[in-house]
């Protein structure tokens, strides 16, 4: 996707056991997708910045999930029953989905895990990418590169910097659905 591109449909299972659609963050006036896993260990070290995030902001109405798609069968920590463990195990405060097929990862343009996609009121992408400067240490965090497009998103700003390159492992793509390089 690019910066401006509408957030398409989506339906996927959460470890919840519900099925969650674009259209139950209706209400919302920003919507957070965070493309991650479990095994990762770049990944691992946000998820308690994610759960924090996610409570700064939720009385803002911002409306956040993560997505894991991953091919569990090289990487069995990422199957569905691994998602539901590590939710359960770090209280996780939102949605967990699980893109067995990885196809809204792939028309989302996911490279990286973690790697985000912050859309406005209109569902439009204004910011992807890195979530900070500093995924080894949350303490030395110098760029908060996802909060400030958060912050320019809810006030209804423009972001400034829309695209900052993820830091993290790649998607462990299914046989085939690879993504050509260009």
């Amino acid at each position: 996707m690019k910066i401006g591109d509408k957030l398409p449909n989506f339906k996927l299972a959460s470890v919840s056991g519900e099925w969650i659609t674009n259209f139950d963050f209706a209400d919302k006036y920003s919507l957070l997708i965070v493309v991650t896993c479990n095994h990762c260990k770049y990944a691992n070290a946000y998820w308690n910045r994610l759960i924090k995030l996610h409570t700064k902001y939720e009385e803002d109405n911002l409306g956040m999930l993560a997505i894991c798609g991953n091919d569990a069968s090289k990487y069995p920590q990422d199957s569905i029953e691994g998602m539901h463990e590590l939710a359960r195990k770090i209280h996780l405060n939102f949605p967990y989905l699980h893109d067995p097929t990885q196809s809204f990862i792939q028309v989302l343009g996911a490279t990286r895990t973690p790697e985000v996609f912050l859309f406005n009121n209109q569902r439009e992408l204004v910011y992807c990418g890195a979530i900070d400067d500093c995924w080894e240490n949350e303490n030395g965090v110098m760029n908060g590169y996802l909060d400030d497009a958060i912050e320019y998103c809810l006030d209804g700003l423009e972001v400034d910097y829309p695209e900052i390159e993820p830091v993290g492992c790649s998607i462990k793509w299914l046989p085939g659905n690879e993504p050509l390089i260009s």
